[in-house]
């Protein structure tokens, strides 16, 4: 967990906001002890519509290679 004063945290909360955000904790100390600790939030993730989902994938196009060929010819494309 990442330790920041309390002056360094209001000059960076956006920064601190981001990082705590990306599931890393942050203490915010005021003379070298802790007196807060930002933490992410739980978010609830929205429920998957498997229906709207299968008809998107049923309305693609197949393609016409593998995806193994098709990263063999890139690679291979790339090389030489």
């Amino acid at each position: 967990m990442r330790r920041v004063n309390l002056a360094d945290a209001k000059a960076h909360l956006g920064e601190l906001i981001e990082e705590t955000a990306a599931g890393n904790p942050v203490c915010i100390t005021r003379r070298g002890k802790p007196v807060a600790q930002l933490i992410a939030a739980d978010r609830p993730r929205k429920p998957i519509d498997m229906a709207a989902l299968r008809a998107m994938t049923d309305a693609m196009p197949m393609q016409r290679e593998s995806a193994g060929d098709f990263i063999r010819r890139m690679r291979d494309k790339v090389r030489f």
